[in-house]
């Protein structure tokens, strides 16, 4: 089973329990505000690995033109069901089919866990292609040097990986990519949350 295929799996149970995640989470959503600050008209956002499409609608309410990328064909109908307005786009965010230069700023929320290191590189790559000039990256992943697996989740048949990374693994592969490192932030898990660490990483794509 592949990593799209488990994500349509589970999208049913995934967006009942993550939908309004945002309103128990006063540091992403003050992140959040920040890219929207900072790309200030340079673009439109997008939310890469968007699942339901709540950080999509997020910063779509924020008055910033956004879209969502996600790779499960489930996850989009989802999202483009939940929240009409926004643009939501079945993709893979290693291959992005865009014009250079697309965007102003992107957000990627745990969806770089699923990406194996020696591919970490050519996404950055990626990311750094369609962003324009001073366009904005925020990155949030596990902080560790481990993968978990799992076949099953919510009582579904899955096979997933989660990567977890290192913080100079990511801010190296960063500036490889030519982007410049803003700001990075961790912190514990909320209650609801699986027992990790929670990286968070401010990045400005360098002309």
């Amino acid at each position: 089973m592949s990593t799209r295929d488990s994500y349509d799996e589970i999208a049913e149970a995934y967006a009942e329990r993550f939908m309004d995640e945002l309103s128990g989470k006063p540091l992403d959503r003050a992140l959040l505000d920040l890219v929207v600050a900072q790309v200030n008209g340079l673009g439109p956002v997008a939310d890469l690995g968007c699942g339901p499409g709540h950080v999509a609608r997020y910063l779509h309410e924020r008055g910033v033109p956004t879209l969502g990328i996600d790779l499960s064909p489930r996850m989009v109908e989802i999202a483009a069901s939940t929240h009409p307005g926004i643009g939501f786009h079945t993709a893979d965010m290693c291959e992005l089919h865009v014009p250079d230069q697309a965007w102003g700023g992107m957000v990627a929320f745990y969806s770089i866990i699923h990406i194996p290191p020696p591919e970490i590189p050519a996404t950055f790559a990626e990311f750094h292609r369609v962003l324009k000039p001073g366009g904005v990256a925020l990155i949030s992943f596990h902080l560790g040097d481990e993968v978990r697996h799992l076949d099953e989740m919510w009582e579904h048949p899955v096979s997933l990986d989660f990567q977890f990374y290192l913080r100079p693994e990511i801010e190296s592969a960063l500036e490889e990519a030519n982007f410049a490192i803003d700001a990075y932030i961790e912190r514990h898990h909320y209650p609801t949350e699986v027992e990790t660490t929670r990286s968070y990483l401010l990045a400005h794509r360098v002309a």
